[in-house]
């Protein structure tokens, strides 16, 4: 099993920046890739960014509206990923998730390829 802890959401101006972490935890089970998805009140979760964890490690994937400002990286000495926000906008603000696939499928940022979930954290980005 993979157990994922996302911390560091809160609240932020418009123009600020955010880095939230997310903690992994696993016994053997593999990890092809992971990646952060966020979702808004009335709106499907949506892909904000992806890594590779296994072959082609390191390699990212962000979609169009999250290129320039967000940056997925991780960091395998302390089993973290991080995800750094800069240039928030009212419009980001969502809860936050972290996931993990045991399949690679790159890219992939649809919600059916990932196996396992964190609980979320919230970022609210208003004046």
């Amino acid at each position: 099993q993979v157990h994922l802890v996302e911390s560091g959401g809160g609240l932020v101006q418009p123009g600020g920046s955010l880095r939230l972490s997310c903690a992994v935890s696993r016994d053997t089970t593999p990890i092809g890739q992971m990646a952060w998805f966020r979702q808004a009140p009335g709106k499907e979760r949506e892909g904000v960014a992806a890594i590779l964890t296994s072959r082609g490690r390191g390699n990212t994937y962000y979609p169009d509206f999250a290129k320039g400002r967000f940056t997925i990286s991780q960091d395998n000495v302390d089993n973290t990923m991080y995800l750094q926000m800069n240039s928030l906008k009212p419009e980001d603000s969502a809860m936050y998730y972290c996931a993990a696939a045991r399949l690679v499928r790159w890219p992939s940022l649809t919600v059916a390829d990932f196996n396992f979930w964190g609980q979320g954290t919230q970022v609210t980005v208003s004046s």
